[in-house]
């Protein structure tokens, strides 16, 4: 087993324009991603404030911009997911489903997961009817879904999907937490029913493509019957591989120069696209001009 000299975790906009930076100045990064090549960006309906595109771009179109720029800079993609990463003398053990690589620096990209509705509200014969991403169900047509969150994914996914879909927005609080320009968008769309104050209190399966959700607002209570729901009840750091021990030294890695973590794993509310870009170039040249600096 050889020795990487940069392994990235994730290839998202993060992890990809770390890639190409580092492919640029003539080295040759262990690009790992367990899915599909630009992350989350892929559900996005709409970037506007994406340096580049005057009239916005959809986040689909950008991923196949970002794969063709990959592609044509022979960045290539080890598609395996990270199970477990370690630190021991002085090098990371980076576990895959597949194999075990070793590397003097690491990126970690992984992005976030997804906060999940609780078990005790989703009967298991209901799983397979229930995401928490819009991709899953871009080319589905002519259904009914239930979207539950307040921020800028549950409206942008709620507008993407309303496209050949009628889609029912449930927020459990008073105020949506969107942008305004999102929410004017969604608010002006015939196939986007808003729902305030309205939380889901039991899911029922009663067809093979059909559920049932009983509602709870201030005033009454509702029944809802639709194909599918998504959860857009906010994102967590993927993390889950990292070691405990490992987790207590991220800082001291970071500032030594041998570890960076980079993108929306990091950024909590300030998930953007661009900024995650940026952050990727900027950890390329850094790991360049450290391994410039060591020859």
């Amino acid at each position: 087993m050889g020795i990487e000299d940069i392994a990235i975790i994730g290839a998202g906009p993060a992890g990809l324009a770390a890639a190409l930076q580092l492919k640029r100045v003539g080295t040759t990064p262990l690009l790992l991603e367990r899915t599909c090549v630009g992350g989350l960006l892929s559900n996005a309906e709409l970037v506007v404030n994406y340096p580049g595109f005057p009239a916005g771009v959809s986040g689909q179109e950008l991923v196949c911009l970002f794969r063709e720029q990959a592609a044509r800079a022979s960045v290539e993609v080890a598609h395996d997911e990270v199970v477990a990463l370690t630190y021991k003398s002085g090098l990371f053990q980076v576990q895959t489903r597949q194999s075990l690589h070793c590397s003097k620096t690491v990126v970690i990209a992984s992005g976030t997961k997804p906060v999940t509705f609780p078990d005790d509200l989703v009967p298991a014969d209901a799983l397979d009817c229930i995401y928490y991403e819009v991709a899953p169900l871009r080319e589905v047509a002519g259904k009914r879904i239930v979207v539950v969150g307040a921020g800028d994914a549950a409206f942008d996914y709620a507008l993407n999907l309303a496209k050949r879909n009628h889609v029912t927005i449930l927020n459990r609080s008073d105020k949506a937490k969107c942008l305004p320009l999102l929410w004017e968008r969604a608010i002006a769309n015939s196939h986007i029913t808003y729902l305030r104050c309205t939380r889901i209190t039991n899911i029922e399966r009663i067809s093979d493509d059909c559920l049932t959700f009983e509602c709870m607002t201030p005033t009454t209570n509702l029944r809802i019957h639709a194909h599918y729901l998504i959860g857009a009840l906010g994102r967590e750091p993927q993390l889950g591989f990292v070691a405990g021990d490992l987790r207590e030294k991220l800082g001291q890695l970071q500032v030594g120069g041998c570890l960076h973590v980079i993108g929306d794993v990091k950024n909590g509310a300030f998930r953007q696209t661009a900024v995650a870009v940026g952050e990727g170039i900027l950890a390329g040249m850094k790991i360049y001009h450290r391994l410039k600096e060591s020859n």
